[in-house]
């Protein structure tokens, strides 16, 4: 009796072994299939998007020589017209521009909080640990003072005297990054960078916190988020390396 219970356990073993090396492996994941799903959830969130440059080694793919924002800009000017929340365009982008970044304009369904990455992280953990409810949070990789942290927002929306609405260019557009080292608020008239999106020098635009992540208040985060940006300007103007960088050129 023993010696036949073990010929049927070895045998069941054999016959699964047998399954298992039949059995076809999972496909590794394609990137650009994960990718357009990345897309397609910002899409179905209601955010609109449109096509952006993206690197050929340390440039841009644009025409325009030495170009201030590499990888980091719609291809049309005409972008806030075609930006879109609509699948099929947004996958024959993806079909026909495999190696597109997108942008997503803001001020329409949604704002941007854009703030350096370190103060961002400080203030992510502070409102996190208070309990505020923080919506979907992007990282920009570059140099330290390119590294960016973006916190989406519900948008400001359109006020009953349009005299209280400002676009965005006022004093924030992505094209005047230098000018804006600290906090910036993407409404109207702008756009940012959306993950998953190529940087020049092997950096990315990735997702921390994704859309499934309501869109909060911008007012809820705005304190803590400027607090974060002022203890993060103090220390970079008492670090020697901030000031000894541009003398020693």
């Amino acid at each position: 009796m023993g010696s036949e219970s073990g010929r049927v356990k070895r045998g069941e073993q054999s016959r699964i072994s047998q399954w298992l090396r039949r059995r076809p492996k999972p496909a590794p994941e394609d990137p650009a299939a994960a990718r357009q799903e990345l897309l397609l959830a910002v899409a179905a969130a209601g955010l609109p998007i449109a096509p952006a440059a993206h690197p050929v080694g340390y440039r841009c793919s644009c025409d325009r020589v030495g170009c201030p924002t590499p990888a980091r800009h719609p291809v049309s000017f005409a972008w806030q017209t075609q930006s879109t929340t609509d699948r099929a365009q947004i996958e024959r982008w993806t079909r026909d521009q495999p190696q597109a970044n997108f942008i997503t304009a803001t001020g329409m369904v949604h704002d941007v909080l854009d703030v350096p990455l370190e103060a961002g992280r400080s203030a992510l953990e502070r409102l996190l640990a208070a309990g505020i409810e923080v919506g979907p949070v992007a990282e920009s990789g570059g140099t330290d003072d390119q590294a960016r942290m973006l916190f989406f927002t519900a948008t400001r929306g359109t006020p009953e005297d349009e005299d209280e609405w400002w676009p965005c260019e006022l004093d924030c557009h992505p094209e005047t990054m230098d000018e804006h080292p600290g906090l910036r608020w993407h409404c109207r008239g702008s756009y940012v960078l959306l993950p998953p999106a190529a940087l020049p020098g092997d950096f990315a635009v990735s997702w921390l916190r994704d859309v499934s992540h309501p869109l909060p208040d911008p007012l809820t985060l705005l304190e803590t988020l400027t607090d974060a940006c002022a203890a993060y300007a103090g220390t970079a103007a008492r670090t020697p390396a901030a000031v000894a960088w541009p003398l020693g050129r």
